[in-house]
Formats: structure tokens, sequence, C-alpha cells
């Protein structure tokens, strides 16, 4: 089942069935269901199970159902637009050690021992469109090629083992970073913050484990969990710039999710990102680059591009890159 958020006439977020390509109103289909996602989620597998029997029917018979709204013609918005919280992982063992490797670094041993990942602002969350930043962000800014679940049912000390019973859905994550505002925090060592709050892009649809069914693979030797072998492309201008795919997650996501649930209530609608495939950011690209060819040409995003990431089965999430009219900036301030 494919599920999409979309801003209806009255400004509200409105939830959206995604069928043999065509949309339809959950609540047209039945009322009794929610209208929003943070509803559906909330109320449960209960309610999950009969949008995904509609789901069955509209696909055995097509014919039956009109559906009454278009894809291009909808604002969409983030699948999740109001997630109860946001975790980001460090899952691709590839993007570590790339850039460890490029910081003249060995690779850390701690990386074997357990999932980390830190908070994100969950009140920053976007979809597919247009979005403005503001000047420091464009001092070196990024993308990061991440896929993301989110929790449908309430759980605290979940055990890897039943973890991917917690799993909603799926969704193509681009985790937006000012590089140059992140490395200036850092060396305080108390993690990334204004480097990163600003803003997440998620979308364009929220898709149900069953969808990937048949692109399941084992785990990794010693490892627990649903492991899915998707193709992930990043493109900017629609030139192709990083290639990963899902397999090459080192801890899964039932592993990330214990580790996140440790001692802690996750919620309906905690959105948690698998961290950057290997290649999957500029500044690991430039990074290798760099030191491989002392005139490497670095690439950041600029104001005009477009930025589109693609992963198998979960769609293509593209976003246009603005800048906001203001004189206001914090680096120019912290050199004074």
């Amino acid at each position: 089942m494919k599920l999409i958020s979309y801003l209806n006439s009255r400004d509200e977020d409105e939830l959206g069935l995604l069928c043999n390509d065509a949309v339809y109103k959950l609540t047209d289909l039945d009322k009794a269901l929610p209208t929003n996602m943070s509803d559906l989620l909330f109320e449960g597998s209960e309610a999950i199970e009969r949008a995904q029997l509609l789901n069955n029917k509209i696909q055995e018979s097509p014919a039956d159902y009109k559906s009454k709204l278009k894809l291009q013609d909808l604002n969409l918005l983030a699948p999740v637009p109001f997630p109860s919280s946001l975790r980001d992982a460090y899952a691709f063992r590839q993007h570590v050690a790339a850039g460890r490797k490029n910081r003249g670094l060995d690779m850390i041993p701690e990386f074997d021992q357990f999932p980390v990942f830190y908070f994100s602002n969950h009140n920053a969350v976007s979809g597919p469109g247009e979005l403005e930043f503001m000047s420091d962000h464009f001092d070196k800014l990024d993308f990061e090629l991440e896929v993301a679940i989110v929790i449908g049912k309430e759980g605290r000390n979940i055990k890897a083992e039943e973890a991917d019973e917690y799993i909603a859905g799926f969704m193509i994550m681009n985790d937006f970073s000012a590089r140059s505002l992140q490395m200036q925090e850092m060396k305080l060592n108390l993690g990334p913050a204004k480097g990163k709050d600003f803003c997440t892009s998620i979308g364009p649809v929220l898709v149900t484990p069953d969808e990937l069914h048949d692109r399941l693979i084992d785990p990794k030797e010693g490892h627990t969990g649903n492991c899915y072998d998707l193709e992930m492309k990043a493109y900017v201008n629609g030139k192709k710039v990083s290639e990963g795919n899902m397999a090459d997650m080192h801890w899964t996501f039932a592993e990330i999710i214990e580790r996140c649930s440790y001692g802690v209530e996750l919620l309906p609608g905690d959105v948690i990102g698998s961290g950057t495939v290997g290649t999957g950011c500029f500044l690991e690209l430039n990074g290798t680059g760099k030191r491989l060819d002392e005139n490497y040409k670095e690439q950041w995003l600029k104001a005009g591009d477009t930025i589109s990431l693609e992963i198998e089965g979960l769609g293509r999430l593209e976003n246009i890159i603005k800048a906001e009219q203001s004189n206001f900036s914090i680096m120019k301030k912290l050199k004074t």
C-alpha cells in the first residue's frame, strides 16, 4: 500500500491512497478511517489493515472505484507531515569509512558495536517541491541520500527480533546539511544542530512493508532484521551524482529500533532515518575526489538547483532549492 499526504482546499493535511497511478481520498472510501496520517498511525493496526483491504479491493477491481484526484494536481506534503520525533542513524559502513579516511582517520571500532543516532528537528520536515534556505545554509549546502521508516505502534525495549513488526512504512529521506555550520559547531563535541535542523525532506509516499516483500534479502552475518535490495540514486539538475543500495546497510532498522527504544517509548509517527548511503552526499564525494586529485573541483547545492532522490519501490523525491530573502547571518556575526 502507498499512502500520500496532501494539502486540501481548507489548507489541512489530507490522507490519500495511491493505487494503480490513481489517488483516492481515504475517507471517501471509508468514512470511518482517519483524515490524516497522524491519526491513522495512532489508531494503529486495525485502521491500517482496513486501508490495506481497500487498497487490495481497488487493485482487484479498479473499475468499481472512481478516483476524483490526480496526483499531478495535488500539493504534496511529506507523507508524515507532523512526525512525533525525528531520529537519524549512521547505518552505512561505506559512508562512515570513506568520511573518516578522507579526514585521515582510521575506521572507528565502535561502529561495529552498536548503531548510533542523533535527534533532528521534527518541526522542520518538508515534502516534495520548493524549499527556501537562509544564506548561511548555502555555505557548503549538501544533500544526504537516505531511507526512512515510520513507527506504527507504541513500544519500549523492543527486541530486534520483533522490531520489524513496528515499522508502518518506508520513505525516501533527504537530510539537508549546511556543512560549514555543522563543522563549526561539532568542534564543541555536542553533535550537529544548526547544520541539520533547518530542513529534512521525506516522501513522496509512505510505502508499507508488504510492497517490498519481494526485495527482502538476508541481513549481514551476525545481524538481525529485514534487509532489502533496493537501488538508491541521487541526481542534481538531472545528472546522476550518487548511487548505492539499501542492502549495504550494516545495521538493520530492526537493530536501530532496538537501540532507540531502550528505556524509551517509541510512538506512532516517530520517523527514523538510515543515515547516508555510501557516496550519498557531496561531503563524502568531494572529500574522496580531493584526496585522489588535488585539482578536484568541489560541488555543493546552490539556489536554483533541483535535487532528486530515487529509491526502488519508494519513488522519486524531488526538491527545488531557493534562497530566502534575508540579510541575517549567524556566520557573519560569529566572524565579527
